[in-house]
């Protein structure tokens, strides 16, 4: 991270702030390396409240011109007149990830909007809040195809493409992830849009030695896999993904489909693409999603790749 940079992320963030978005945002992503010497910082609009992340330790030096350009930032009028209430700090690179309030007070949890859908976060408690904002665009297709399908959400998390799916009018989704705690956010979740609970199950079990429990719910018309690169003990992306991959066509309808996500810089959409073909080759490669446009990223295959198969 370079101190001469940091001139380029205030004039960024106080032309964001002139005209703030009405939910949930992206209003920086050095993480797309488009910005030299800004490579690991994001900002986020988490309605209202503004967060910084850095994802690498930064020298002492440049930690506190940024601590100052922060400071002076809420003096602006644009910061002023924007309707910010809070300016946080997180250190995603130290231990715990701790998060520091540079201005405002913060609370434990924070509603968001995105698409008109509610989202509880937690702020300052985990290195992750509970809702990945480049997926917005994989929620929305979900939330389009959803009407009267049943749905497999695998790595669940907080159950982000189950509220989206029963907002479509699914008529079921089956969420797993070996996280509790998560299924739990997602419980709150559907509670925050007012969702009937009768169609929507938690499966709270490590996905390898779950088929049989999977199975039993299907088939499903709709899965999609968003997994992590790496899970300790239960998952490592390129050994593992295959395994799910050859799965797909016993729990899949006749006619289903698949979204199938990989974001892992290294990792490119022909893993997913090859892979299908090896191991469910009735599964069609169809389209790439789109990336929301505030997640802008040097290397078009850099950032998230969302992929959508079809049965044939």
């Amino acid at each position: 991270m370079e101190i001469s940079a940091l001139p380029t992320l205030e004039a960024h963030l106080l032309t964001a702030l002139s005209s703030p978005p009405n939910e949930v945002r992206r209003l920086f992503h050095g993480r797309g390396r488009c910005w030299q010497g800004l490579e690991q910082i994001t900002v986020d609009w988490l309605q209202g409240q503004v967060l910084v992340s850095l994802f690498k330790e930064p020298s002492t030096e440049f930690l506190a011109e940024l601590t100052t350009l922060l400071n002076n930032l809420t003096k602006t009028a644009e910061w002023q007149n924007s309707g910010a209430t809070s300016l946080l700090l997180q250190h995603r690179d130290r231990e715990g990830s701790p998060m520091e309030v540079i201005l405002g007070e913060t609370s434990e949890y924070q509603d968001v909007v995105e698409s008109g859908l509610v989202y509880k976060l937690d702020l300052g408690r985990k290195q992750n809040n509970g809702l990945f904002l480049d997926m917005r665009l994989g929620r929305d297709w979900v939330r389009e195809q959803a009407a009267g399908k049943r749905v497999l959400n695998l790595f669940a998390y907080t159950c982000g493409f189950s509220v989206a799916a029963i907002a479509g009018g699914a008529e079921h989704v089956v969420n797993l992830d070996m996280a509790k705690a998560a299924l739990s956010r997602g419980r709150d979740n559907h509670h925050l849009n007012k969702h009937d609970l009768k169609k929507v199950s938690f499966l709270g079990h490590e996905l390898f030695k779950s088929w049989g429990k999977v199975r039993k719910y299907g088939p499903y018309d709709l899965i999609i896999i968003d997994p992590p690169s790496f899970q300790k003990g239960s998952f490592a992306l390129t050994k593992d993904y295959q395994k799910i991959l050859r799965r797909l066509p016993e729990l899949l309808t006749e006619n289903g489909t698949v979204l199938a996500c990989v974001n892992d810089p290294s990792i490119t959409s022909a893993f997913l693409i090859e892979g299908m073909a090896a191991e469910a080759p009735e599964l069609v490669f169809e389209k790439r999603l789109d990336n929301p446009p505030e997640f802008k990223d040097i290397e078009p295959e850099g950032g998230l790749k969302a992929l959508v198969f079809q049965r044939n």
